[in-house]
């Protein structure tokens, strides 16, 4: 679209808006009907370690998400010289799994518990001895049962459990509901019914110390809906609550709220049968959309569906970039010292490139990006740990980043390698998208090698979440069931995508191996660390 259809389109309202509230930033996203991002906000936060709890304020969720709206109304009014007032269509993302508990009157009962917290063991281990179904320690049905096993006094008050985007949704329309990629990291979801588990709402219903709570677990979980379904409009409350200026207007249609792992799936075209996709940030995933059951139960896979509904096998681990991000301020502010002031593109640009000097095996390093406990090493709390042998490494500058980026991906890859080994499930190739496959293709190489897959990286997928968002807030434009959202995405969205692939090497794919063979073989001593610091 030119500037002359741009600027009508935002007259006429015809624009959609994507939120998504991220690990490190929530971002907001403004699209055109063809799908092109003309503005968008971004306000970057932290989760806050508080009393043993990873969380973040509600009072901080929208002081963002307002900034955000803010920029983009700023953006458009700078831009195309007129005031955003309308917007056809809205849609909300936000960090899947994590407790969100809310007593009748609509007050928070305890802070919010996120998907890093690590305190649910014996509660995701009973219910997945329940259910003989794998239930992770963040998802909301374990965080809800170890409350209760912990005899918790809010545990009585609850009205209403959701996650982060069902809850800004809330706030936004009124309606309590929940897209079914987000709700299915919530509880198990019927393939056939398109809902939560009938058989396993019974058997939670029925247990001895869930049975005298004057709720019912079916009443307090958000109703689930699939991708283009009604999911209610912004109300008055809703628009001032968005925008502090009281500029926009009432009515927009509200798509059902999504976890970042189906926002992730659309915005990397990746919701068929056995295609796949990566999420690389604070945290990191992959999903395979499933053509068939697995043979059994894995406790370090979930089972999670895409926004429409599809079965996906999902692999995420609690810690990815968060290690590196904070060696690489550590080379900022050394190079602050000498006078040189980095911006964070050109900061990781340099580290990232110095690896073009690495040995395949990292030099013999290792190192564990651990800022929070991770389950599929069975590690409860978080030490970050640099090992090296003082006469059998090569410790240099290309070598330690390369072993930054090797163990950012190393739990990622011992998830993965049960899918491919076990199950002899593996996508043709993995459309990917985070921030640490933007230098010049150093990360999409290094998790290509780690995966022995080719990876894909598209040029659509550069506004990441939000973008999705704002996608599937357009084809809730369409109506439930005109139209399929794989359809949609291939015909409408993705007719003809940017993108660059990159195949493994083979002597990056041994490589990494050899550092695979150090890490496992390290593992007791993060154990040790966990124990002793």
């Amino acid at each position: 679209m030119n500037l002359v259809e741009t600027s009508r389109a935002i007259q006429e309202g015809v624009v959609s808006l994507g939120i998504e509230l991220g690990s490190t930033r929530i971002k907001a996203v403004l699209i055109t009907h063809d799908f092109n991002a003309i503005a968008s906000g971004c306000y970057v936060w932290e989760n806050q370690f508080d009393n043993g709890i990873w969380t973040y304020s509600l009072e901080e969720v929208w002081q963002g998400i307002q900034r955000c709206y803010a920029q983009i109304a700023a953006d458009v009014h700078g831009k195309y010289h007129m005031p955003l007032t309308k917007i056809r269509a809205i849609g909300v993302s936000a960090m899947m799994h994590g407790y969100l508990a809310f007593s009748r009157s609509g007050a928070l009962l305890t802070p919010f518990r996120t998907w890093r917290n690590n305190i649910t063991e014996q509660a995701a281990d009973e219910l997945t001895n329940l259910f003989r179904f794998n239930i992770p320690q963040r998802w909301s049905i374990a965080h809800l049962y170890q409350a209760i096993l912990n005899q918790e006094s809010h545990v009585d008050e609850i009205h209403f459990l959701t996650t982060l985007a069902g809850y800004v949704h809330w706030r936004l329309s009124g309606e309590m509901v929940l897209g079914i990629g987000d709700a299915s990291g919530m509880f198990p979801i019927d393939d056939d019914t398109g809902t939560y588990s009938a058989a396993f709402l019974d058997m939670f219903d029925a247990l001895g110390n869930v049975s005298p709570y004057p709720w019912n677990i079916r009443d307090i979980l958000p109703k689930v809906l699939r991708a283009g379904q009604f999911a209610g409009t912004l109300t008055r409350e809703g628009a001032q609550l968005l925008d502090v200026s009281d500029h926009l207007q009432q009515g927009s249609l509200m798509a059902p709220p999504e976890g970042d792992a189906g926002t992730g799936m659309v915005s990397t075209n990746s919701v068929r049968n056995r295609t796949g996709n990566i999420s690389v940030g604070t945290s990191a995933f992959s999903m395979i959309v499933l053509d068939k059951p697995l043979g059994k139960i894995y406790r370090d896979i979930d089972i999670v569906t895409t926004p429409n509904g599809a079965p996906v096998a999902m692999v995420h681990i609690n810690n990815c970039s968060s290690d590196l991000d904070a060696w690489a301020n550590i080379f900022k502010e050394f190079a602050e010292r000498l006078g040189v002031h980095l911006k964070p593109d050109r900061l990781y640009e340099t580290l990232f490139l110095a690896t073009t000097k690495a040995d395949v095996d990292a030099g013999g390093l290792v190192n564990y990006s651990y800022l929070s406990g991770e389950n599929i090493t069975k590690m409860p709390a978080g030490r970050p740990l640099f090992v090296r042998d003082p006469n059998r490494s090569s410790f240099t500058l290309a070598n330690f980043i390369q072993t930054q980026l090797y163990a950012a991906f190393a739990p990622l890859k011992m998830g993965m390698d049960i899918l491919k080994n076990e199950e002899q499930i593996n996508a043709d190739v993995f459309v990917a998208q985070g921030g640490l496959l933007k230098t010049q293709g150093i990360g999409q190489q290094i998790l290509s090698n780690a995966l022995n897959t080719p990876v894909t990286v598209m040029s659509t997928a550069g506004e990441g979440g939000a973008w999705g968002m704002a996608v599937l807030a357009v084809y809730a434009q369409y109506g439930n069931g005109s139209v399929s959202l794989e359809d949609f995405l291939d015909r409408e969205v993705f007719g003809n995508p940017g993108s660059i692939t990159l195949n493994p090497e083979p002597n990056g794919v041994a490589g990494y191996e050899e550092f695979m063979k150090k890490y496992q073989a390290g593992l007791p001593i993060e154990s040790m660390a966990i124990q002793s610091i």
